[in-house]
């Protein structure tokens, strides 16, 4: 999202979440999958921007019964893989939402990254969205992968977030290490969680 482009409100979120969950649904119910990026956040309380509703899967297969599930809808991407990213990626228009499903095909050993390894499997919240209960990656993950990126817009409200309404600090502590923060960003976690470094 550019600057001067509209946020996504939680409604926009959660409607389009919702109609594409039940299109899902009805093609496959079994179909894992975690809700990342801004509106993982967004999801879970945190206000920020929010450009698109992206959907993590864990195999190729959850990407293409997506897109059978959603093939009513406006493709704004086919599903392909996308080699620099390793990812196979779709992206379709739902009621004016864009909602992406893909896998992240990059191998870890740590359980502390938002989108690779085990991290989004085994770190997450349930949240009520609709009709759905949908699994919405855990806040410690996500707020790393902004402070990599270096954008304020999103970290400054996750961490403003967490240091309101708490954290898990050992989770933290793994997402922290999973990948190497620059020292000032480290401090601002510091700062703002009264959070130390091991």
């Amino acid at each position: 999202m550019g600057d001067g482009e509209p946020s996504l409100q939680l409604a926009d979120v959660t409607t389009a979440l919702n109609t594409a969950l039940t299109a899902l649904k009805a093609v496959d119910p079994s179909t894992e999958y975690r809700v990342v990026g801004t509106s993982a956040a967004l999801l879970q309380g945190v206000h920020l921007p929010v450009g698109d509703i992206d959907l993590l899967a864990a195999q190729r297969e959850n990407v293409d019964t997506f897109a059978t599930a959603l093939s009513s809808f406006p493709c704004l991407y086919p599903a392909s893989l996308l080699p620099k990213a390793s990812q196979y990626f779709v992206n379709y228009d739902v009621d004016g939402v864009a909602v992406s499903m893909s896998t992240v095909e990059k191998q870890a050993d740590s359980d502390g990254m938002e989108c690779v390894g085990h991290g989004p499997w085994r770190h997450y919240v349930l949240v009520t969205c609709g009709s759905h209960r949908v699994p919405v990656v855990r806040l410690e993950l996500r707020l790393v992968t902004e402070l990599l990126r270096d954008r304020p817009d999103r970290y400054e409200p996750l961490l403003g977030h967490m240091s309101v309404h708490g954290y898990d600090a050992q989770l933290l502590e793994q997402a922290m290490n999973a990948r190497p923060l620059p020292t000032e960003r480290q401090r601002l976690v510091q700062e703002h969680l009264d959070y130390s470094f091991p």
